[in-house]
């Protein structure tokens, strides 16, 4: 590979796309891989194992925020060392990081399979589903290493500037998901765990292509023994990455737990509110898959950047990164509005829910794209190691506006109310974040961490 960073290779809006556009596509297979798991499970054992299944995944997005959170400090470490071309610190982060995620991960295996009945049984998981979601709970905590190095290994690339191989080892675990946990659930007595192996292995499996691809193309992160000596921690560069990536965790959870009192507002408004919530969430789920993309990418560049001794370029990359926004997330808000019906009606049927579904997500979408901009304004500061501030200005967009928001406009004006406090809080996280970038972060001094 190119041991060059993009933005020493041609214009920054032709690295963003080339960074971009896998990386959306490898996030539209993994809902996929989810999904398909969901819809085998359902079809072959029924209702009862899909409800096991889904009164545990809460617990699962909790611990991949998580790791998703703190593998974002090693993004940027690898991105920083990556721009000064330094290849022997990309092995030092990337082997202090592997070693603590894979011993993180087993902690949590064995610490979760004796501990699986407890925690279903705060979740108040119904009797009559309580054996099969202890065992498929179970199963989820036994591959837990895998799906933590599966995400790691991912993140690495990225910072990097790598999304292709993310990409192409998505699309190859995306079908062995499918086609392991139809044949564990179907020819073989595991049940509802067949689903958790089936998912577990195929991730495997894709971690094991990825090494061999590494090492066939020598790359600096190919598992060797210079990368298998450095997986002792070193606890300088641990500090770094738990620095960096704690409070990106911590506000990815605070996301998690707000969606928790949504549903909860939601839920008191009967089901046709809760179906029309399902329908409005799906689709903006999907439009807001590029804003993501772009702020991960802002923060990749910005790190390279900063490795690079090309601080001067930060506003170069803001301002690529907002065009993008407003290009890609854009178009798709465009597109949910102008289709907003047959958009929303591929999830529900019933005429009245889909006019209901339909009217709130003309409220919201749009608001899509400040959120964007917010999460590029933090992006490219966490680049620079700055992350305490804008993860108190993301949670408190979160539990200062947009939930009292909604809780006191859905009191006042109904169900409308709960999607005018989305758009508060993502105004919210914007004009924060923003305030923040101009008139305190951009009189700092820049220098690499590493």
């Amino acid at each position: 590979m190119s041991r060059r960073p993009q933005f020493q290779t041609g214009p920054l809006w032709r690295a963003f796309l080339v960074f971009l556009l896998p990386m959306m596509a490898q996030n539209i297979l993994q809902s996929l891989s989810a999904t398909l798991s969901a819809i085998i499970v359902g079809r072959s054992l029924g209702t009862l194992d899909l409800a096991a299944v889904a009164t545990f995944l809460p617990v699962v997005m909790f611990f991949i925020a998580f790791m998703i959170g703190l593998s974002a400090g090693s993004s940027v470490l690898v991105g920083q060392a990556f721009g000064a071309g330094r290849m022997e610190m990309v092995q030092r982060v990337a082997g202090t990081s592997i070693g603590v995620t894979l011993g993180l991960g087993a902690v949590i295996a064995g610490v979760g399979v004796f501990a699986a009945p407890a925690i279903l049984d705060l979740l108040g998981v119904p009797p009559d589903i309580r054996t099969d979601a202890i065992a498929y709970a179970r199963a989820m905590f036994v591959m837990m290493p895998a799906l933590f190095f599966y995400v790691l290994g991912a993140s690495l690339l990225r910072g990097m500037g790598d999304t292709m191989r993310p990409l192409a080892i998505q699309a190859l675990a995306t079908l062995l998901t499918g086609v392991l946990v139809w044949l564990l659930i179907t020819q073989t007595p595991l049940g509802v765990r067949g689903a958790a192996y089936g998912q577990g292995l195929a991730q495997i499996a894709g971690v094991v292509a990825l090494v061999l691809w590494l090492r066939a193309v020598r790359h600096p992160l190919a598992l060797n023994r210079a990368l298998l000596a450095r997986m002792r921690p070193d606890p300088k560069l641990l500090r770094q990455v738990l620095r960096l990536g704690l409070p990106t965790a911590v506000q990815i959870v605070a996301g998690s737990l707000s969606a928790l009192v949504i549903v909860g507002l939601v839920n008191s408004f009967g089901s046709d509110a809760t179906a029309a919530y399902g329908a409005v969430s799906q689709v903006q789920n999907y439009v807001q898959f590029p804003a993501l993309s772009i702020a991960i990418a802002a923060s990749i560049f910005g790190a390279q950047m900063i490795g690079g001794g090309r601080s001067d370029r930060l506003g170069e990359v803001i301002r690529t990164a907002m065009v993008m926004n407003l290009v890609l997330t854009g178009s798709l808000v465009a597109l949910a509005l102008i289709f907003s019906r047959p958009v929303v009606a591929l999830f529900i049927t019933d005429a009245g829910v889909v006019d209901l579904a339909q009217r709130l997500l003309h409220i919201v979408i749009w608001s899509s794209l400040m959120f964007g901009a917010g999460t590029i304004f933090s992006g490219v500061m966490r680049a620079s190691g700055t992350v305490l501030a804008p993860m108190l200005i993301a949670v408190g967009s979160i539990f200062l506006v947009e939930l009292p928001v909604a809780v006191w406009l859905s009191g006042r004006i109904g169900l409308p109310g709960i999607w005018w406090g989305y758009v508060a809080g993502f105004g919210a996280l914007m004009l924060g974040q923003a305030a923040w970038y101009w008139f305190v972060w951009r009189k700092r001094t820049i220098t690499s961490l590493v």
